[in-house]
Parts: structure tokens; C-alpha cells; sequence
């Protein structure tokens, strides 16, 4: 994850956008097998006690009892103590006795979290399956499975960490008064979008019934029933097959968050993607569309947390994604005008903030 980006770094001339400095990234390439195994096993140690609380823990205190926490979160002492002894050895932790305390090297885990959640929790199996997946013994989406709610979760933690700063800037820059957020989830997003604009409404459209579910008790929590409606649906449905949504008339504003690429899977309507976006929110003058592109390649030999597995994972269950300049192409055939490029927190991750033409 990365340093929060002031508009001055930003350094807008035209359709030119400098990236932050540190998407380049600090691993060394070639990674020497000491450290790619190493690596590997340290993923899972912070997966791991991120699982066990010790994150959230170490946010409000600064040290931890090993048989205190062990007794009040029912968790087995034995192995606890050897997953902070691995964390030990990796520079995470210092443990004396009993007592654990975080090194400075744990706040920047923190900060990258989600791409531990995502990564691990997630994208385990299809990780660990790439070579059936290669020889077509098995098949993504078929025998072969991500655990959505760990992507989910994943994500939540990056928005929080790296982008939520960064679209609330944008967002208190544009008149609106109704919202859309396609591929909403549990509809967190929007609710609180809304809930800081007097008399906004919103929509949340997802494609999950679950999390849709889910959502509705999100809106009621945050008192907003008559304000943001969650509804199921998938989002191809609306731009292609004929789905209707009520109120899509109203949208002023329609956004979209990691998320596009899946819009574009089929060659045959990637095209047309765009344009019916528009027609679908036919009233909306501003797009806010972000996702995470192909990193560049031949600008050196470091490599940047989150790139090499995002690019990986989506090779392996057979999705496109796109360079920044491909994303940028597609918005302006499809008629949108490209106000801002803005990097988006996460590496090779951009928000962009197009007008309706």
C-alpha cells in the first residue's frame, strides 16, 4: 500500500500522469530463493494473525499478553506462541516471555493488510492450482474457486487504508443528488457517501443475493432505508439484456470500484461497454471508474506489492485487464470526456473522473 497522494504529486500535464514514486516498489528482482520462501510463509504468518485479532489488537494497545489473549479469545497457546515466534523472524514482532510487542515494521503491515486478506484468504486455491489450471485438468469457476468473502474483505481493508481518502476528495468536488455504485457489495460505500451529503439518495447494485442481503442491514444500521436502496443484480443485465433498474433516470453521478475489468470480459460487447453505461444512467454527467491496470514493464528491476498478484490471478481465471492508456482509449470512443487520471492508492491502481459529453 501506499503514501497517501497530495494533489501536488499528482503532476497533471494533458493525459500525462506521474505515478507515485513508490509503485515502483522495493523488492529486488531476481528474487533469490531464500526470500521468495520465506516470503511465502510470512504471508501466511500475517494472514494468520490477522485471522486471530492481533491487528486489531495492536491498534488500541501496545503490547500483548500471550495466556491473557490465549484465554480470552479461546485460541490454542501452543501454536499462537509458534506463529509469533515465525513473526519474530521476520522482523514483525518482539517477543520476550510472555509479552509481544509490535517492531516499526508492523505499521506498514498494517497499512497493506488488505493485500494480505486478498491474496492469502482469497486467492489461495487458484493460486495453489495454477499448474492444473495450466495443463486444463481443472478450470477457474468451475473446480477451482476464489473465496469471495476474503476478496471482499481484502478490498474493504485496501479502500480503507489507500483509496477512501482520495474518492471523498472527489466526491466533495460534484453536485449530485442521487448516487450509483455498481458492484456495491454490502452497499458500505454508498451509505456513506450519502449519509455525508444532506438529501443525496443512492443506489447499490450488486450482483450477489447474500451480500445484497447483507446490505439491507448495512442501510437500516446507518438509518438510511429511505435513501439508498441495495439491489441484486448483475450489471451486464442492465447494460445488455434489458434490465431495468428503478430511479436510473435520477443518477446523477455513476460509479464503479475494481470492477470494470469483469464488464470487459467478452470481446465480442467490450466495445459497446461504455455507451450503454451511459444509456443505463442516461441523466448522469460524471462516471467515477477505477481498477487496476497492467503494470508497466522495463521501469527497473524492483516490483511493487500487489501487481505481479493481481496480474496472476486474473491470467488464471482467463480476464483481461488493461493498461491505463487501453482504459483511457475506451472512455473517450465510448463518448466520455476524461477530466482527471488520479492514482488510486493501491500500485497501478487509477481513479478516473470522466464527464458525460
Amino acid at each position: 500500500m501506499t503514501a497517501p497522494v497530495s494533489r501536488d504529486s499528482l503532476e497533471e500535464l494533458g493525459t500525462r500522469v506521474l505515478p507515485p514514486a513508490d509503485w515502483r516498489g522495493d523488492t529486488k528482482t531476481p528474487l533469490d530463493a531464500d526470500t521468495a520462501f520465506n516470503g511465502f510463509i510470512s504471508t501466511h504468518v500475517v494472514f494468520a494473525l490477522e485471522q486471530l485479532g492481533l491487528f486489531t489488537w495492536f491498534d488500541k494497545e501496545s503490547r500483548l499478553d500471550v495466556p491473557d489473549f490465549c484465554r480470552t479469545r479461546r485460541t490454542d497457546e501452543t501454536v499462537l506462541r509458534h506463529l509469533l515466534s515465525a513473526a519474530e523472524s521476520f522482523g514483525y514482532l518482539t517477543v520476550t516471555g510472555d509479552r509481544v510487542t509490535p517492531t516499526p515494521a508492523w505499521s506498514e503491515l498494517r497499512r497493506k493488510i488488505g493485500f494480505f486478506t486478498w491474496g492469502v484468504g482469497g486467492y489461495h486455491d487458484v493460486f495453489a492450482n495454477a499448474a492444473t489450471i495450466a495443463r486444463g485438468e481443472r478450470v477457474f469457476g468451475q473446480d477451482v474457486l476464489r473465496d469471495e468473502g476474503m476478496v471482499a474483505l481484502g478490498s474493504a481493508q485496501a479502500d480503507l487504508a489507500l483509496m477512501r481518502h482520495l474518492l471523498d476528495e472527489q466526491i466533495a468536488a460534484l453536485d449530485f443528488s442521487v448516487i450509483a455504485d455498481l458492484g456495491s457489495g454490502i452497499s458500505e460505500r454508498v451509505c456513506r457517501l450519502v449519509k455525508s451529503r444532506p438529501g443525496a439518495r443512492g443506489l447499490g447494485l450488486d450482483i450477489s443475493a447474500s451480500a445484497t442481503d447483507l446490505a439491507a442491514g448495512i442501510v437500516g444500521r446507518h438509518g438510511l432505508t429511505d435513501r439508498v436502496q441495495p439491489i441484486c443484480a448483475d450489471v451486464l443485465d442492465v447494460l445488455f439484456r434489458g434490465r431495468r433498474i428503478e430511479g436510473a433516470e435520477q443518477v446523477d453521478v455513476a460509479m464503479s470500484f475494481m470492477f470494470l475489468h469483469d464488464l470487459l470480459v467478452d470481446p465480442s460487447t467490450r466495445g459497446d461497454v461504455i455507451p450503454a453505461l451511459r444509456k443505463a444512467f442516461p441523466h448522469a454527467h460524471t462516471f467515477l471508474l477505477a481498477d487496476t491496470t497492467v503494470r508497466p514493464r522495463g521501469t527497473g528491476d524492483t516490483l511493487p506489492v500487489f501487481s505481479s498478484g493481481f496480474e496472476l490471478a486474473h491470467a488464471l481465471m482467463g480476464v483481461p485487464i488493461y493498461t491505463r492508456e487501453e482504459y483511457e482509449n475506451l472512455f473517450r470512443e465510448g463518448g466520455l470526456h476524461l477530466r482527471r487520471t488520479i492514482p488510486f492508492g493501491a500500485p497501478h491502481t487509477y481513479l478516473f473522473v470522466l464527464e458525460a459529453q
